[in-house]
């Protein structure tokens, strides 16, 4: 694989990488605890929702 192409796989997966990072802090948020713990778990579990949300919305128009 050529630096261009790993550059390129790069940033194709970057966002993928990040919202699953996401949602894994917010899983691991919500085993953890309460009170602020509940908070970072709807924040990293949430994150996803409202960018496929935001995707999918942007779609329609």
């Amino acid at each position: 694989m050529s630096a261009a192409q790993s550059r390129k796989a790069g940033s194709t997966w970057a966002a993928p990488g990040l919202l699953a990072l996401a949602s894994l802090i917010g899983l691991l948020a919500a085993l953890l605890g309460d009170g602020a713990w509940d908070v970072l778990s709807w924040l990293g579990l949430g994150a996803p929702v409202v960018v496929i949300a935001r995707i999918w919305g942007g779609r329609r128009g």
